[in-house]
């Protein structure tokens, strides 16, 4: 059985795409959790980053974030 296809570029291309949908899911899921409202911009700037070193930053300021800015501003 060829299993070329998971170690290929394309492969990590489509398992990078699933993990910033999870991260960014798991974002929202935060600041809803913490009432912040989230606009459709907001949503769609947290929804479209694909850099996971970028939504790994914002997942970890969520929990203490009070407002959306905070999830996006260095401190």
């Amino acid at each position: 059985m060829d299993l070329s296809f998971y170690k290929s570029a394309l492969s990590e291309e489509i398992r990078d795409e699933g993990r910033a949908e999870g991260l960014a899911r798991s974002i929202l899921l935060l600041l809803g959790q913490a009432g912040i409202e989230v606009s459709d911009e907001v949503r769609e700037r947290i929804t479209g980053c694909s850099d996971l070193d970028t939504l790994t930053r914002w997942l970890l300021r969520a929990p203490a974030a009070r407002s959306v800015e905070d999830v996006f501003t260095e401190k």
